[in-house]
């Protein structure tokens, strides 16, 4: 029995001897201890916790080379692998994990929307529910700081910025023409179903290195990733009529819309200031088919088909018997794009699109076909190297054919047109300082075939943390874009135009709440100019312009302190000059106004499962040239007053009545004036008010869903 003990004694005591003790005090980078840190050795049961001091401490039989972890919540896990007998008296300090909810996001110049965005300011659903929008996207982006009201136009202003000056991308794929024809002020509609797509980001300036071919502004479409349910949607509307369709098999899913728009019946209970000898007519349809593989990976393509017909005649005070403008469009657009993981944090983004536009157009008695066919290849690659930096870079390939064929009455039979290729690559880094402290830094650089050119673009971002709701970003970058169609079918003796952007942004996040102002300043560079009223085959021209746009932009959201009720307030400054086209000075451009002012409002009543909603928006008025004084855009319109109502009402889960008016007081608005060429008697030259061709626009449309569950409606699209 003694020997028995005394061989046990031998064993424990062995054991006991064998044992290393692994210790160490845990703070953070300031030096202050960590509290209940978990501390152990990877694949053992070896292990203790941190003490209010920091200090842990525990025993190990383990033997030779180990590694060993620390892990808290919102810090990064902390890992050494060395000799067991060296992992004693240790000093760690975790580092922040800048992945969390509340870490700094890189934000100057951009709003993002979507269930996704750490800081939504616009949700898909606010394009369709916003009383002034009339379910176009780009109605609900002017709602935001930092565009201008030019309501005859229909397109994205941005800072100063002519429309062309911003593009749009679907999937990450380039729309070359997104939106639909129309006459001269007549507003054009973007050519897309909003409801296709799960979020939108807009970046007024200061934009990612991934984007290029835009002097002011992108917009970013992302379409829905994933069908969940099956369901059909059926329209009937004062304008036309509408029809949805998802389908689901398996790993794949099928969506398709089509609708069908005639004015005639509008137009003859509600005349316009036109006459229309054919009123307007589309046909438009557009279809998603996504499949996800095995491994997670996606594929999607997306198709799009529109035609759009009408010939009117437009009071003109030049012209006795009105301007005669005629138009046909057939438009095709196809987008493909390809997701995918694969090994060691790398991502891949391909995809490709193709255009093809097709017009004939009618201008007096002189007839205008257009032919432009469009495309763009592209290869983004994403790399995680650890949660403190990231790395994309990639490539892409624009291709554009436009060929036009000019028919004149008197002036003889001509033909024009270009083609132009674009290679660009880029590459930019997002690098994590911290929780409070990130920067995004890239460099974009694309060569032209046919202006035989070569840019390089830098682009650099950087946020900090103030508080726990609060940040502060700064943004710079330089955008080159080539000269427009509109005078590359002319003359192909240009530069890229070229602007900088230098951007300063404070924004502050709360619980349903979002405050954001953001200063700005743009120079612009190289800019065309030509020496004739309109730009022609004879005009001389050149990179001469130049011009600036500074401004302020402030928003504000708030879903929380009415209840039931969500509402935004929108208010941008902006000063801006520019020497471009055909100015003989500096002046600020007919399009920009230098205060611009939006409320937009939207309320449940759940008593009459209603939501109704409303919108108002102003803007100062624009300079114009009154030729009866000296000086060129030397006078300025009236102010710009619009107020806008709509309202959903449930008749059942799956059925909704749906009416809205624009403009609802009449407001006379005025955007401009059209005077005649020579002067009268007295030598005054008369003029004519550049008007809305209505007062205001009714529409009423009755929506129903059919779906197995019976719950699903068209709320989300109204």
């Amino acid at each position: 029995m003694k020997q028995l003990l005394f061989i046990l004694c031998l064993f424990f005591k062995g054991y006991l001897i064998a044992q290393t003790t692994i210790s160490g005090t845990i703070t953070d980078k300031k030096g202050n201890p960590i509290l209940g840190a978990n501390v152990y050795l990877d694949g053992t049961y070896d292990g203790s916790s941190s003490n209010e001091k920091g200090i842990f401490s525990f025993k190990t039989s383990e033997k030779g080379s180990q590694t060993l972890i620390v892990s808290f919540i919102s810090f990064e896990n902390f890992t050494k692998t060395a000799d067991v007998s060296l992992l004693k008296d240790l000093k760690i300090k975790l580092r922040e994990d800048v992945n969390t909810l509340d870490a700094v996001t890189i934000n100057a110049g951009t709003f993002e929307a979507g269930d996704n965005a750490k800081v939504t300011a616009l949700k898909p659903l606010d394009v369709v529910t916003t009383a002034s929008a009339l379910g176009d996207f780009v109605g609900a982006l002017q709602t935001l700081p930092g565009t201008s009201t030019v309501d005859e136009d229909g397109r994205l202003f941005v800072r100063g910025g002519d429309a062309e000056e911003t593009q749009i991308f679907v999937d990450g794929i380039r729309v070359f023409t997104p939106y639909a024809p129309s006459a001269r002020n007549i507003p054009t509609r973007g050519r897309f179903s909003p409801f296709l797509f799960k979020g939108i980001t807009f970046s007024t300036g200061g934009y990612s290195a991934e984007y290029g071919q835009a002097l002011s502004s992108v917009l970013l479409l992302n379409t829905t990733d994933e069908a969940l349910e099956e369901k059909t949607d059926l329209s009937f509307m004062t304008v036309g009529l509408g029809v949805g369709n998802t389908q689901v098999f398996g790993k794949n899913s099928l969506s398709v819309n089509a609708s069908y728009i005639n004015l005639a019946p509008y137009q003859s209970a509600f005349p316009d200031r036109n006459t229309w000898d054919k009123p307007v007519q589309a046909l438009s349809g557009e279809a998603v088919y996504r499949f996800k593989f095995k491994n997670e990976s996606l594929l999607k393509v997306y198709g799009a088909f529109s035609y759009t017909d009408f010939d009117m005649i437009q009071e003109d005070i030049n012209y006795t018997d009105g301007f005669r403008f005629g138009l046909t469009n057939r438009n095709l657009y196809f987008n493909t794009s390809y997701k995918n993981s694969f090994g060691d944090g790398w991502k891949i983004a391909t995809g490709l699109s193709f255009t093809n536009d097709h017009s004939n157009i009618k201008i007096l008695n002189d007839k205008v076909i257009d032919d432009e066919n469009s495309a763009h290849f592209k290869v983004a690659m994403k790399k995680r190297f650890s949660n403190r930096f990231k790395l994309n870079f990639g490539a892409e390939y624009f291709i554009t054919d436009f060929k036009e064929d000019y028919n004149g009455a008197t002036n003889g039979n001509f033909n024009y047109g270009f083609d132009n290729n674009i290679l660009g690559t880029y590459a930019e880094a997002d690098i994590f300082f911290s929780k409070k402290l990130a920067s995004k830094v890239g460099v974009r650089g694309e060569y032209s075939e046919l202006l035989k050119e070569f840019t390089i673009s830098p682009r650099a971002s950087l946020a900090y943390k103030l508080g726990k709701n609060s940040q502060f970003s700064l943004a710079y970058g330089r955008f080159y874009q080539t000269p427009k169609n509109d005078y590359l079918k002319f003359n192909t003796n240009f530069s890229a135009e070229n602007t900088s952007h230098f951007i300063a942004n404070y924004q502050i996040v709360k619980n349903k709440q979002i405050f954001r102002v953001e200063g700005y300043y743009k120079k612009y560079q190289d800019l065309v100019k030509y020496d004739t009223q309109l730009a022609l085959p004879t005009s001389n021209y050149s990179n001469l312009g130049k011009g600036f746009a500074k401004g302020i932009d402030v928003f504000w959201r708030d879903n929380k302190n009415i209840k039931n009720t969500d509402y935004w307030i929108s208010y941008s400054y902006l000063d801006t000059e520019r020497d471009y086209k055909n100015y003989p000075t500096t002046a600020t451009p007919n399009f920009a106004s230098t205060h611009n002012l939006s409320v937009v409002a939207k309320h449940w009543i759940a008593d009459w499962k209603s939501q109704v909603g409303f919108s108002y928006n102003f803007a100062s008025g624009r300079n114009y040239t009154n030729p009866n004084k000296s000086g060129f855009l030397n006078d300025k319109t009236k102010n710009y007053n619009s107020v806008s109502l709509n309202w959903a009402y449930l008749i059942s889960q799956q059925k909704i009545l749906y009416f809205s008016v624009n403009n609802v007081l009449g407001t006379q608005n005025v955007f401009g004036y059209n005077y005649k060429n020579t002067p009268n008697i007295n030598g005054t030259f008369d003029r004519q008010a550049i008007i809305p061709n209505a007062d205001r626009f009714f529409f009423v449309g009755f929506f129903w869903t059919i779906s197995d569950n019976k719950k699903d409606n068209q709320l989300n699209n109204l």
